[in-house]
């Protein structure tokens, strides 16, 4: 066992596992007040079950043996027979990356809870949860990220998760928001639960990030550095220029926008982390906030389809983009593990094609399976809530709570009352006559 590197992905997966409440907080707050508890609970339980997932069935779908290139088997169910110290080609415990494996199986769920918020039922999500993981999450990171996946044997690049993770979320969140239909009445833009929550949601994926793009290095070494500094400088610059975008199209710039520039260069550059140059993280970051900033403001709005907080247009989207753009900006000078270098750097039109092919796949397989799995749910349970429910909330409607029990309390004593609604029957004889003094009293004359 190599103790640097073990610590190393040990303390990854920590920060991987730290981004799920993370989220949780920044979907929270971007909500309104009615729905903050269930969009914070849908979110937090993808931990528990995807943990139990992990274990029952998921590590050994994903890396044990292999069908068609597509899917492992069932060999190691409940991870029998796992062999946990046993060192894998970085020397870590195959104890210690099924860890970390096991928290990108908890955050990519999660990250599709943003598309559905206030419409879906808690039952439906968890129960397309199971069948999600199972026929499309575990198949997903076989074909990248194990040995005998057919993507990873055609030769794709995907550092830390751009086809595993982002696109696969953000076309589940499309699919779900389509079938499930609009809201039936839209919170106003600005009608945020929380804002401050918004900016410490982002400020602890971008920490947690570290974990998830760095991490997959799988040691302490040069790409690990790399895969943080490229990290660092892409999402930099996607907030930047989502903040000049607002600017430009708005008159000003806004907490909301900065943070969702912010999330889009965390993702574009999850793909390609550990693969480009500093120089290659600066353009991905452009290039991506660009097209997601196009997406949700001119094409989202002409589509229809009703992605509550933009899961698809910030995670699809970026994903995509980051996806594509590695198979130009990958260098063997940064990662000379890699076959080839992209098409900026004399590789030619291979691996962008190679990267092609598998963002296309991953969208048409998410989307295909994805909706096959809700048309066969929405026969087992109801997907929607009601429309009563969905006007009440679901904090209420779903689970009985409130985020703020505080808020009905402080609508009483704020409302505007004229006195005489305000106090008492029996009182508004003296402020009557204190608004309306007798013309020969005079309380201030110095008698």
């Amino acid at each position: 066992m190599n103790l640097a590197n073990t610590a190393f992905v040990l303390i990854a997966s920590i920060l991987v596992l730290f981004m799920t409440p993370g989220l949780a907080f920044f979907y929270g707050g971007l909500v309104s007040e009615k729905n903050v508890v269930n969009t914070m609970l849908s979110v937090f339980i993808m931990t528990g079950v995807a943990i139990l997932l992990w274990v029952f069935v998921g590590y050994s779908l994903a890396f044990s043996g292999d069908v068609l290139g597509i899917v492992g088997n069932l060999k190691h169910v409940f991870m029998a027979g796992v062999n946990l110290a046993s060192l894998t080609a970085s020397h870590i415990p195959v104890g210690a990356y099924s860890l970390f494996q096991m928290m990108f199986a908890i955050i990519t769920p999660a990250l599709f809870v943003g598309a559905v918020v206030g419409r879906i039922r808690f039952k439906f999500l968890l129960l397309f949860l199971v069948v999600w993981s199972i026929c499309i999450y575990y198949p997903m990171v076989h074909l990248v990220w194990s040995a005998g996946g057919w993507l990873a044997k055609l030769g794709v690049l995907d550092f830390a998760g751009g086809t595993v993770v982002h696109i696969n979320a953000g076309v589940t969140a499309l699919v779900l928001s389509a079938w499930l239909g609009p809201r039936l009445a839209k919170d106003h833009p600005g009608d945020h639960y929380n804002l401050p929550w918004v900016l410490l949601g982002t400020a602890i994926l971008w920490v947690g990030w570290y974990g998830f793009n760095a991490g997959s290095a799988l040691a302490v070494n040069g790409i690990a550095v790399q895969a943080a500094l490229t990290s660092t400088v892409a999402t930099a610059t996607s907030m930047v220029v989502w903040m000049f975008l607002d600017v430009w199209t708005k008159g000003k710039p806004t907490l909301v926008g900065v943070c969702t520039g912010t999330l889009c260069g965390l993702v574009a550059i999850t793909p390609a982390a550990g693969y480009v140059t500093v120089m290659g993280a600066v353009a991905i970051g452009v290039l991506a906030t660009l097209a997601s900033y196009g997406f949700i403001t001119v094409l989202k709005p002409k589509i229809g389809v009703d992605d509550a907080l933009d899961a698809f247009g910030c995670h699809g989207v970026s994903g995509i983009v980051g996806s594509v753009l590695t198979g130009v900006f990958a260098t063997k000078a940064v990662n000379p593990t890699i076959a080839e270098n992209g098409l900026a750097y004399g590789g030619g039109w291979h691996l962008l094609g190679i990267q092609i092919l598998a963002t296309a796949f991953t969208i048409a397989l998410v989307a295909v399976v994805g909706s096959v799995l809700i048309l066969v749910l929405r026969r087992v349970t109801p997907m929607r809530v009601d429309a009563a429910e969905e006007a009440l909330g679901l904090d209420r409607g779903e689970h009985g709570e409130r985020a703020d029990y505080t808020v009905a309390l402080s609508e009483k004593l704020t409302d505007f009352q004229p006195d005489q609604e305000r106090y008492a029957p029996e009182f508004k004889g003296q402020l009557q006559r204190l608004q309306h003094p007798h013309p020969s009293s005079n309380h201030f004359s110095g008698n």
